[in-house]
């Protein structure tokens, strides 16, 4: 068992990179690859590198919300890394995004993610692409509960790199209370939209009334940032009580008040049995990165190679940022810099586990 944990500042020069639209250095093979789930083709892209043998496949497998992940060229910079460093990689784009078929669910269930992942590592084997039979994955926030399920299911998992990891529960009750105190909200004012957020779960999974949900969230719902991250939608009360049958079936932790994404997540974690790299932005207000970073050395740190590295003035998506806050770059249109070292540590690390096995 090995835990490295790095805080500093590297040294090396600051590469200032997009999310999307670099060009990657090594020379590669950019085929599209699609793969069928329950019935509907799902859109990807392969890389793999030209004139060389694979080591293996990483699959990038993302966080919440929409994707427009191949059209957009998502993750250029951190694929173009994978592929200096000998792998290939694979991304796709969710149901009903991009050019895949079916219908986008914002709440699809993590375990149902966990199965879209196996079927993109089954066909890839199946159709036989080099280095399918060494799979790594990379992924970011929510795939943080996807790929440890991932890994307990499949014998192929090489290797997990974890970008922004999260803990079992739901994490927004944290990115609200986080970005409220960045806009300058008073403590007092912040405590009671908390509560209202909190009591609006417990509410609601419950199986309270429409009317007593309304009555118990009136500041919640006035709220400007909520309002906003909302897209100002209004709740409705067929909205509610649809959202409420799917809500009551799901994990929840009394105490917290928090929905439970992943039953018994440390025992999850404590199983793995592959080398990880978990990185983190110190200024992440999305996840509690210093929760996650514990769960992770009190699990996965005891039986593996485990290596930590958070960056300083980082946010979720390992960008350099100011504040971190949710609508940073939207509002002040500063250009989006990634974490100096960043991507020289995933390339380093992935060397450092060939040399390992060896």
């Amino acid at each position: 068992m090995r835990i490295l944990e790095i805080s500093k500042k590297n040294t090396i020069l600051t590469l200032f990179l997009l999310l999307v639209g670099i060009n990657a250095k090594a020379q590669t093979d950019k085929q599209s690859f699609d793969f069928e789930f329950e019935g509907i083709q799902l859109n990807g892209i392969l890389n793999i590198p030209e004139d060389v043998n694979p080591k293996g496949i990483v699959l990038i497998v993302h966080g919440s919300g929409r994707t427009n992940a191949v059209e957009k060229n998502w993750y250029a910079d951190v694929r173009g890394t994978i592929l200096e460093a000998g792998y290939g990689t694979y991304m796709w784009d969710k149901m009903g995004c991009g050019k895949s078929g079916g219908t986008f669910n914002y709440n699809q269930p993590v375990q149902n993610s966990v199965l879209e992942v196996i079927a993109a590592i089954t066909q890839l084997q199946q159709k036989k692409i080099p280095g399918s039979e060494h799979i790594g994955l990379w992924g970011i926030s929510r795939a943080g509960w996807i790929n440890p399920l991932v890994i307990n299911k499949s014998k192929d998992i090489k290797f997990w790199i974890s970008v922004s990891g999260v803990d079992d529960k739901e994490n927004f009750s944290y990115l609200f209370e986080e970005n409220l105190k960045i806009n300058g909200v008073p403590k007092d004012s912040i405590q009671i939209l908390s509560d209202e957020l909190i009591n609006n779960y417990r509410l609601t999974h419950s199986g309270a009334d429409f009317e007593t949900y309304m009555t118990a969230t009136k500041n919640l719902r006035k709220n400007s940032f909520l309002s906003r991250f909302n897209n100002g939608r209004k709740v409705t009360e067929e909205g509610y009580y649809e959202y409420q049958k799917t809500f009551m079936k799901a994990g929840f932790d009394e105490e917290t008040g928090l929905q439970v994404y992943i039953e018994d997540f440390e025992s999850v974690l404590s199983t793995i049995d592959c080398p990880v790299l978990a990185l983190f932005g110190e200024k992440d207000k999305n996840v509690d990165w210093r929760k996650t970073k514990t769960l992770y050395k009190n699990t996965l740190g005891k039986n593996i190679d485990l290596t930590i590295k958070s960056f300083p003035d980082c946010n979720h998506n390992l960008f350099q940022c100011k504040t971190g806050g949710f609508y940073e770059f939207q509002d002040t249109g500063l250009p989006r810099e990634r974490c100096n070292g960043f991507l020289n540590t995933i390339k380093n690390w992935l060397h450092e586990i060939e040399t390992h096995k060896k």
